[in-house]
């Protein structure tokens, strides 16, 4: 009991004291998922812009012979349409901080970097860009995940400011 009283933090689930955050590595986790945020809804936005030109049946995608997982064209686009749609919906949740975002990003982005992988043999260069951002969004959802179950309730910045 007076190892409770003397952490700020409370105990841990094994019932020792749990160490004290850093605020820069908080601080760090926190401006990593507001970027997240907002690169979820540029690729958003740019997922809308690849498949508009692939449903368009544009020239910017090279053609070629056969591939395992090819769909045509307009089917990839409107692949990309609707992921961008959902992407770029929960970057903004992201960005308003709704509870509901980190979860349905990481869900939504790993499938953005699926629906990349698949398409490499069409935008190769643009492709691997996209697949680094995503594992990047990834990180930092499921950081900003353990960092709000680390003490068991979500993370505020506000929380810190507060007086025990």
């Amino acid at each position: 009991m007076s190892q409770q009283a003397a952490s700020p933090t409370g105990p841990n689930p094994t019932g020792g004291p749990r160490p004290p955050h850093s605020a820069a590595r908080d601080g760090w986790v926190v401006g990593g998922v507001t970027f997240a945020g907002v690169l979820m809804v540029c690729t958003g936005i740019l997922a809308i812009l690849q498949g508009i030109a692939a449903v368009a049946k544009d020239n910017v995608y090279a053609r070629f012979g056969t591939y395992i997982y090819q769909i045509n064209l307009t089917g990839w686009g409107t692949i990309h349409i609707i992921l961008g749609v959902l992407i770029l919906v929960t970057g903004l949740g992201l960005l308003k901080d709704m509870a509901w975002a980190r979860f349905a990003g990481l869900v939504l982005v790993s499938l953005s970097l699926i629906a990349q992988f698949l398409f490499l043999p069409y935008s190769p260069l643009w492709s691997l860009i996209v697949m680094a951002i995503d594992v990047f969004i990834i990180w930092a959802l499921a950081s900003r995940q353990e960092a709000a179950s680390a003490v068991g309730e979500p993370y505020s910045p506000a929380a810190e400011h507060r007086q025990v």
